[in-house]
């Protein structure tokens, strides 16, 4: 079968080197002019399975106005007329339950350890080097307060079966000796041992190398402006470089993709986050985190990356607004200066902005659309570099015929109870 993926980040070029592998003639196109060169240039650099959770949470109103008055606030809401984004963020806000919190939490989590193991899998596969590190995550907090929220996560990891150690200050500077010199700083931690760290720009542009030589088309710098077809069938993509025909495609332009599959009737309830990163290097080893450490109280991710640290995190509900934020910086250098201060040089630090795709329940959208031959395969958030293997696999098991090895059917587009069919007809390789 002839399928084009539209988008060239982590999410579509894992989807087309699963489609490809599954024996499918594949075509990727994107804007930009290599892979990853957006959302997944400069993200955290987590692989977090364990810390997969919505931010549709209980009480997240109620820390949302305070944040509103704080100068370090990890979550900044813009005032804005948008109906879209209104209509968003009520849909949020009703996932802000503990019922709904907790199979929310569940079904991330499923489709994240899944993806780890797929990650696993592909890394042995091909030999593929990243930046990698397999040392967990370790979630800190500086409030006592903290130590009792975090206990409906505790409850979720247990039910699921995922691994997890409750640290005390002691047990924090054990896991990450950099954070002795904060010791006044901390009350507790969470470690979660089975969490991965890497370069998600390295990485994807290392598979899309990897795809290209087993026989994917690359079309970068070509700007795709729709897609041509009926609510029923989609015959073409529309770009600047032409039209691309074939027997399916796959939306996986993150943010972006909801304006792509309107035309159609399909109401995607994805909606940019704004986050952003720093990059440092390295100036003394000793006091550098060894993998991820999650600030809790900023919500920001400080991770090891190589010789760099990475610090990631924040969110802010600004539109497609790219600009970068004095104040979202501070942020970020607070953070690792408090944590980690002296590990890495700030004045040499590298500062980015990107675009998270967001859904209000943070379940991506993965599966079938009530157009027959178009597909999707967005809205993993902040954890588009955790899910992405596990996204394209499950994408193209379903798109094959195949049984995928994780439970699906709640992961498409029909959940969010608009009529859409949770599954289309299966589209195999010898239909082509």
């Amino acid at each position: 079968m002839k399928i084009v993926v539209l988008g060239a980040g982590v999410i579509g070029v894992t989807s087309a080197w699963e489609l490809s592998r599954a024996g499918h003639e594949v075509t990727v196109v994107d804007r930009q002019p290599a892979a990853a060169m957006e959302t997944s240039f400069a993200n955290a650099g987590e692989i977090s399975p364990g810390y997969s959770t919505p931010w549709a949470a209980p009480g997240i109103p109620q820390k949302a106005l305070r944040w509103m008055f704080q100068r370090h606030a990890p979550l900044v809401l813009h005032a804005s007329a948008d109906p879209v984004r209104a209509g968003w963020m009520a849909k949020m806000l009703g996932n802000c339950t503990s019922d709904a919190y907790a199979v929310n939490k569940s079904r991330m989590m499923r489709v994240a350890e899944y993806s780890r193991d797929r990650l696993q899998a592909l890394r042995e596969e091909t030999g593929i080097r990243y930046d990698e590190r397999t040392q967990g995550t370790l979630q800190v907090f500086r409030k006592p307060e903290q130590l009792v929220a975090v206990q409906k996560d505790i409850k979720v990891l247990k039910a699921d079966g995922v691994a997890y150690e409750e640290l005390d200050v002691a047990g924090c500077i054990a896991a990450e000796p950099g954070l002795a010199a904060a010791r006044e700083r901390l009350v507790g931690g969470l470690r979660l041992p089975g969490d991965e760290t890497g370069d998600c720009h390295i990485f994807t542009q290392a598979l899309a190398a990897l795809a290209a030589e087993a026989g994917v088309v690359f079309h970068y710098g070509t700007t795709i402006h729709g897609l041509e077809g009926t609510r029923g069938r989609i015959t073409a993509a529309l770009t600047s470089a032409g039209r691309f025909e074939a027997d399916a495609f796959v939306v996986a332009l993150g943010s972006h993709s909801p304006a792509l599959v309107a035309p159609f009737g399909i109401k995607l309830p994805v909606h940019p986050v704004k986050g952003y990163s720093l990059t440092l290097p390295i100036v003394d080893e000793a006091r550098a985190p060894v993998s991820t450490v999650m600030d809790e109280t900023y919500k920001v991710a400080i991770t090891r990356l190589g010789d760099r640290i990475r610090v990631g995190g924040l969110a802010e509900l600004a539109g497609f607004d790219l600009t970068l934020s004095p104040r979202r910086r501070a942020t970020l250098a607070k953070s690792v200066g408090e944590l980690f201060g002296g590990a890495g040089d700030l004045e040499r630090a590298t500062f980015w902005t990107g675009l998270r795709p967001m859904t209000p329940d943070g379940t991506p959208i993965i599966g079938a659309t009530a157009t027959g031959n178009l597909w999707v395969n967005t809205g993993h958030g902040t954890l588009g570099w955790t899910m992405a293997a596990g996204s394209a696999r499950v994408l193209a098991d379903l798109m094959s015929g195949r049984t995928p090895a994780i439970r699906s059917d709640d992961l498409s587009v029909a959940r969010y109870g608009r009529g859409r069919r949770a599954t289309a007809p299966a589209l195999h390789p010898q239909a082509a």
